[in-house]
């Protein structure tokens, strides 16, 4: 199996080792995500969460204000910028150790969240819904999630066709990764993006063929956590969606995964311990 040479990340001077691979926890400023689970109502709710994934062993939290589910409601720049500052400022402040990542494609949103204490800018469109977003993140000098995707989240669900699937996203992200690198960007980290422009065959195949995203030479970051490839394939509700999770999150490990980004940490974490453990008998 192929693997990925770089496994650190920059933290604002302080190397993240990736060796084991870490586990990124969600938190959603917004009334419409898709798992109740992963919403935050209030500033209390918010510290609570964050203090609990901490507790079981989280890294880093991911901070979003604009829904990217599937048909989700156009959210204004405003009013996202003002959600996710609601989270950052008052986490920053309570877990100064805390690396905290903000899920956005808009380059003003994601520059005023480092401005007030996040660390990792995490871009579901790939710098395709923001032409400033790889100069500005180029400009911030913070670690930077690159994810596939295609069209915008109310339209990407009818831009499922490929010519082949896995090489024509690793062609994309190439192209980018090589562009961000071209204005300074050191420490990239790849999403293929399940469930974004890909149908649930595709994000089969897309995980039986990760092994192949480690010729990009940047850490491979994995979010399949409750989506609908796996409550829809096991008829139940996204509730209920834990098990299939932990599930593919191992089988993720297993091809090569650094990060994976989930709405249950602990479950991630042991799934991520029992990997290593098997990973290091002779």
């Amino acid at each position: 199996m192929l693997q990925v040479s770089k496994k650190t990340l920059n933290i604002r001077g302080k190397l993240l080792d990736l060796s084991l691979p870490a586990v990124m926890g969600i938190l959603n400023i917004t009334p419409d995500s898709f798992y109740e689970g992963s919403r935050m109502r209030s500033e209390d709710e918010l510290l609570s969460k964050a203090g609990q994934m901490l507790a079981e062993g989280a890294t880093m939290i991911d901070v979003g204000g604009y829904s990217t589910r599937p048909g989700a409601r156009e959210v204004g720049e405003a009013e996202e910028s003002e959600r996710v500052e609601s989270a950052v400022v008052p986490l920053n402040k309570n877990f100064p150790e805390l690396i905290i990542s903000v899920d956005t494609f808009r380059s003003q949103v994601a520059k005023r969240a480092i401005e007030t204490g996040a660390h990792i800018v995490n871009d579901v469109s790939g710098g395709s819904l923001d032409d400033q977003m790889f100069e500005v993140v180029s400009n911030l000098r913070v670690p930077y999630v690159l994810m596939h995707m295609r069209g915008t989240p109310q339209t990407m669900n009818s831009m499922t066709a490929y010519n082949q699937l896995v090489p024509d996203i690793l062609k994309d992200l190439k192209e980018k990764i090589d562009r961000l690198r071209a204005l300074g960007v050191a420490d990239i980290i790849m999403d293929p993006g399940f469930g974004f422009a890909k149908n649930t065959e595709q994000n089969f195949e897309l995980m039986q063929q990760l092994p192949e995203f480690s010729l990009l030479d940047c850490p491979l970051l994995v979010g399949i956590s409750r989506k609908a490839t796996i409550y829809k394939t096991l008829g139940i509700l996204a509730g209920e969606a834990l098990n299939g999770t932990s599930v593919m999150n191992t089988m993720a490990l297993e091809r090569g995964a650094s990060i994976i980004r989930v709405h249950d940490v602990r479950p991630a974490m042991e799934a991520v311990k029992l990997w290593r453990a098997a990973s290091s008998v002779n």
